[in-house]
């Protein structure tokens, strides 16, 4: 016995000589109360403290310190460095399994979850924290619950994200934590506030501040409610009060090294100082924001700090950047985001970035997808249950009494005509069936004749715009006729040309089974027929449509048959004079991702080169359509001439 004290007396000693000075203060094993715990008996959490609890943790005399030091190191380095903490978290969850501790497995499993969480990991994370729920003792349930609330939250489901608050906050005004309660007010806060009551935010952060100020303690929670309550005052247009709190919250943040505040605190402050009309510190702290996001190894701030530059950049009319940024946002933001709330605000801005580029299609498409997402965060349900949820806890308790009562008065009964329930029970459940295949048949009937009126509203549609160009084009071919300069007639003809090609396009789209593909081979066909037929040369010259049959999207379909369209005219006018006899070949194959087009013809080959390197508008058309379809062109003048395209197909998500 003396010998096992004499042994940890010259351990402790030689751990205490080979610390810094900072490790006393911390940790101290010869002292009964050996480790001052931060946020509520020391303050002192600065850039060694981490350290310091690392190179102690080995040495500590118990297991139950020891296992209290790997918590506080998994918990305090996901402020920082979510890989660290992951790696605490696991030899923390060893020991104690080797231990045999249900009650720690349980307590690093909360600190897992936390860690899973902001990992963007809902899913793991959910089924760690639920495991814990069997193994802490109540009055650890207050930051489990937290926990869960904060990934009910991140999926988007804000009306049970407040149950879990609420519950939290029972919890603490039963065990008397009044820390448990100010962190439930602030989860409310910050709820009510997605929520777009901004009233009741700040009336619920202002409780919680209150709270979290009798205890004497400043700590990452207190740090993360001076932001919400910032973003309440923001909300609200009080921009000066709002900017008061955030920046009391980034002293705080600066000085603890909480990461992932201070990157919450600068989006909110980027968004401040949008507001406010100043862009440049605006785009200064999105900046700010990424830094300690990428630190910090967090994917969900790193998505809302390019957010946030995306937003900034948008406002300073750098519509590209801004369309880079926001694009970036969203691929960070991976199937396991789920947070609708700020992903529906990043497709809003992108929707605005590419309207101001004037890519009217792109911004459409993201509008689409922000109302679409605006829908799962505003619902009806989650707005109700939030106005709800505290009265519903407060008569929480009369309920479960009375109902407790009636059970047992009407226990008998039950068992007595628990046969007669089962016949009934099975009768509305075969009810139910017969009530929910009639309802699906409707249902999909109705989805089909809509579907049918969807497609012959297209059909009309392309129909509709061919018959446009056809009018366009001959009028085109009328004016042409009254024109007398050979020069202007000519270019009214190949006008007249294009647009007949494009309503080519829109005849085959209500023609044909699809309404968003083109079957290139007959339109080449017919396209390059009607140009020969527009020159007069039918018996002179023969079109050869060397491919296989091949279907290609509108938005490629139109500008190929444009460039096309200039080829057959160029080769018709240049390549066979004098009425010579000749062949022009067209092919389009797809090799990979890459779609490879081909016009050649066996004429005089020196005119037609000539052509396509001038400077007329048929070239200059040629050269737009091919950098358009991000492609490259190459000609070949020997006996004939030969143009080829190699056009980039976009990858398939």
């Amino acid at each position: 016995m003396r010998t096992g004290s004499f042994t940890q007396m010259i351990i402790c000693l030689l751990f205490l000589l080979s610390s810094p000075l900072v490790l006393s203060q911390i940790i101290d094993f010869s002292e009964e109360n050996s480790y001052k715990k931060v946020f509520q008996q020391t303050d002192n959490f600065g850039a060694s403290y981490l350290d310091t609890l690392e190179m102690a943790y080995r040495h500590a005399p118990t297991d139950s310190l020891r296992l209290t030091l790997l918590n506080d190191l998994s918990y305090y380095w996901h402020t920082r460095d979510l890989v660290k903490a992951y790696e605490f978290t696991q030899k923390g969850l060893k020991e104690a399994r080797d231990l045999d501790l249900p009650k720690w497995i349980g307590r690093f499993q909360i600190t897992q979850g936390a860690i899973l969480l902001r990992d963007e990991k809902l899913d793991s994370a959910r089924t760690v924290l639920g495991m814990a729920l069997k193994r802490v003792d109540r009055d650890e349930l207050p930051l489990l619950f937290t926990q869960l609330g904060y990934v009910a939250e991140r999926e988007g489901d804000l009306a049970k994200a407040a149950e879990y608050a609420m519950r939290t906050l029972k919890l603490g005004e039963q065990l008397g934590d009044v820390h448990a309660q100010a962190q439930a007010y602030s989860d409310l806060s910050n709820l009510f506030w997605k929520q777009k009551k901004y009233k009741k935010g700040l009336e619920q952060g202002l409780m919680a501040l209150e709270l979290f100020e009798s205890t004497g303690l400043i700590d990452l929670d207190y740090d993360f409610t001076l932001y919400v309550v910032g973003n309440n005052y923001l909300a609200l247009g009080d921009t000066e009060e709002a900017l008061k709190y955030y920046n009391h919250a980034i002293s705080i943040g600066e000085r603890y090294g909480f990461y992932n505040n201070l990157s919450d605190i600068y989006i909110s402050l980027a968004d401040l100082y949008g507001q406010t009309n100043q862009l440049k510190e605006g785009e200064a702290a999105a900046l700010n924001a990424i830094l300690f996001s990428e630190r910090l190894n967090n994917n969900f701030m790193l998505m809302r700090s390019w957010l946030a530059l995306g937003k900034m950049q948008r406002l300073q009319g750098k519509y590209l950047s801004s369309i880079i940024s926001l694009e970036k946002s969203i691929a960070i933001a991976t199937d396991d985001f789920r947070d609708a709330f700020f992903l529906s605000d990043a497709y809003q801005n992108l929707g605005k970035a590419y309207a101001g580029s004037h890519s009217y299609r792109e911004a459409y498409a993201a509008f689409e997808k922000y109302d679409e997402l605006q829908r799962e965060v505003f619902t009806v349900e989650a707005a109700d249950r939030m106005s709800q949820i505290q009265t519903e806890f407060d008569v929480a308790d009369k309920e479960n009494t009375i109902e407790l009562q009636g059970i047992q008065i009407k226990k008998q009964q039950v068992i007595q005509t628990l046969g007669m329930v089962v016949i009934v029970l099975l009768i509305l459940y075969l009810l139910l069936i017969f009530k929910s295949v009639r309802t699906n048949r409707r249902n999909n009937e109705k989805l089909r004749v809509q579907n049918e009126e969807k497609e012959f509203l297209l059909k009309e549609i392309h129909h509709r715009v061919k018959n446009n160009l056809e009018i366009v084009s001959s009028l085109l071919a009328l004016q042409a006729d009254q024109i007398l300069d050979p020069k202007v007639k000519s270019a009214m003809i190949k006008s007249q040309q294009r647009v007949h090609s494009m309503s080519m396009i829109h005849q085959r789209l209500y023609q044909g089974k699809s309404l968003s593909h083109i079957e290139m081979k007959d339109y080449f066909r017919n396209l390059g027929n009607h140009v020969i037929h527009s020159y007069g040369k039918e018996g002179l010259i023969k079109l050869d449509c060397e491919m296989e049959r091949i279907s290609v999207d509108i938005d490629h379909a139109i500008p190929i048959g444009l460039i096309v369209n200039e080829l057959l005219s160029n080769s018709l006018k240049y390549a066979f004079p004098e009425d010579r006899k000749g062949r022009i070949r067209v092919s389009l194959f797809q090799r990979g991702s890459v779609l490879h087009l081909e016009v050649s013809d066996d004429g005089i080959g020196k005119d037609i080169a000539q052509g396509i390197e001038g400077t007329g508008f048929g070239t200059q058309l040629i050269a737009l359509l091919t950098t358009q379809l991000d492609g490259e062109m190459q000609l070949v003048v020997d006996k004939g001439t030969s143009v080829s395209f190699n056009f980039q197909l976009p990858q398939a998500a």
